[in-house]
């Protein structure tokens, strides 16, 4: 790439700010949180190398069967997997075309084949809510003003089957009511990197107490939010932010209403409300 670069440089300033260009958006291609991932794969994988006295760029191929070998210790089969895949970009970034984290090469294959034999590859998911659970959680919720975000935080998402980050980042431009609910659009969630968006219908539901679109409604006007994020944090005093709730918050939020509701909360998450 460097080579590409002063190549451009030279022959035209117009080539030269589209190199530029291509860089910038070739940078945009993960998300934030993902670059972030490999990063802290790499610095893990360097720290490994530095105390056994090995070369972590360019690594060797048994260095890194070794060192997954180390970790399949205390890491799950899943995270091992992009490890290597975070290994391998490293490499690629600093023009080592051949990838030592490969599983082209017999003993990093064979001994990632054996630790998915003795580990598993199958993800360890947070209990599902049903419907019963939603009820108890809704009736648990306090008659104030906190208790109505956290009711409208658990119907919506429960409705809605939404991740996290997608609930914290809904906006009021992002709603449309109608007689017949809501049409909630997301522009964009962890599936979708390029921001095509989608929009999500609910529908109003027969059982009030529990209406996903009643109780969104009753949130916005009783907050007085009108644009902005539609999820806020409520202090001790009532009063609501005008930030919007981090992505994060969405689980501490749902295992407090749960826990107001007697429920056993070791096994709840946000990603509960979509199991």
């Amino acid at each position: 790439m460097q080579e590409q670069e002063s190549r451009a440089s030279s022959q035209s300033p117009d080539l030269e700010q589209l190199l530029r260009r291509a860089m910038e958006f070739a940078k945009g291609a993960k998300a934030r949180s993902t670059i972030k991932a490999y990063a802290s794969d790499f610095r893990d994988f360097e720290s490994f190398c530095a105390v056994h006295g090995l070369s972590a760029l360019p690594a060797e191929p048994q260095t890194v069967a070794m060192y997954i070998a180390d970790r399949a210790s205390t890491l799950a089969a899943g995270t091992i997997t992009r490890r290597l895949t975070s290994i391998t970009r490293a490499h690629r970034e600093a023009d080592y075309k051949d990838s030592p984290a490969s599983s082209s090469h017999a003993i990093v294959g064979e001994t990632l084949r054996g630790i998915r034999r003795a580990l598993g590859t199958a993800q360890k998911g947070k209990d599902p809510l049903l419907a019963s659970d939603i009820r108890k959680i809704v009736k648990s919720c306090p008659a104030n003003i906190a208790g109505l975000r956290d009711r409208c935080l658990v119907l919506i998402c429960f409705a809605g089957a939404f991740r996290g980050a997608e609930l914290a980042s809904i906006e009021v431009r992002d709603l449309s009511f109608s007689d017949d609910g809501v049409v909630i659009h997301l522009r964009t969630s962890k599936t979708d990197q390029e921001s095509a968006g989608r929009k999500v219908a609910i529908p109003f539901s027969s059982d009030r107490e529990a209406c996903s679109v009643r109780a969104l409604q009753l949130w916005l006007r009783t907050a007085d939010i009108s644009e902005g994020l539609v999820l806020r944090g409520v202090d001790r005093l009532g009063r609501v932010s005008r930030r919007g709730l981090w992505k994060d918050s969405i689980g501490t939020i749902l295992k407090k209403a749960a826990a107001r509701a007697g429920m056993k909360i070791e096994s709840i998450a946000g990603h509960s409300l979509r199991a």
